[in-house]
């Protein structure tokens, strides 16, 4: 379970690029580095060669989202299970660094970097935690916003297996073309029937945590 955080790092690779607006921020060595977040020793080690190589492990990392997105299970592990074996990683016991009120260490797993460039240590650890996430959880927990244009990646951490939005901001612009949608649907019956439309719906916003 704790090694499932590392899910984050897919997450944030895969959205750095928005296929429907054309858009792609994954455009200098400075915009990986912050990929990596707190792990600056890794972020140290990007280089211009490895731009091009992060592109390649997002395209594949977003493929994994697509599929268990689309309902195919299978070949979202599939996929992800490709790139495990492309970039392996290497498990260790780590705790020195944080004790407990009695100073003793509080040992947990975490993946060790011996990757030969930033991109293979990245994509190793994305993989990982994407891959406990999986199992963890389902492949249904993975998912692309279903709010158009946007198609930002999401875990899903809902109660109720829920979630359809990769942000509320999201959440509420759908909400809101839904609602005017019904309304221009009810204008056009009233136009054909004389009947006057409902108009005691509000527009709300779902609570997706």
């Amino acid at each position: 379970m704790e090694l499932a955080h590392y899910s984050d790092f897919a997450v944030r690779l895969v959205n750095t690029e928005e296929p429907a607006r054309g858009k792609d921020t994954l455009t200098s060595v400075e915009v990986v580095r912050e990929l990596f977040g707190s792990a600056t020793q890794m972020a140290r080690r990007v280089t211009e060669a490895d731009l091009p190589r992060f592109r390649a492990v997002r395209a594949r990392l977003r493929a994994v989202f697509a599929a268990a997105d689309e309902g195919d299970h299978t070949g979202a592990v599939d996929l992800l299970n490709s790139l495990l074996l492309e970039f392996p990683v290497s498990p260790q016991i780590s705790g020195h660094e944080t004790l407990d009120e009695e100073g003793r260490p509080r040992w947990h797993m975490h993946l060790a970097d011996h990757s030969s460039n930033a991109t293979t240590g990245y994509a190793a650890i994305s993989a990982m935690g994407l891959a406990f996430h999986l199992t963890e959880f389902g492949a249904d927990r993975l998912g692309l916003c279903q709010a158009p244009p946007c198609r930002n990646a999401y875990l899903d951490t809902s109660t109720n297996r829920s979630r359809r939005y990769c942000s509320d901001r999201c959440a509420t612009r759908a909400n809101v073309a839904a609602y005017r949608a019904r309304k221009r649907q009810e204008a056009e019956r009233t136009d054909r029937t004389g009947l006057t439309a409902d108009t005691s719906q509000e527009i709300t916003t779902p609570a997706e945590r």
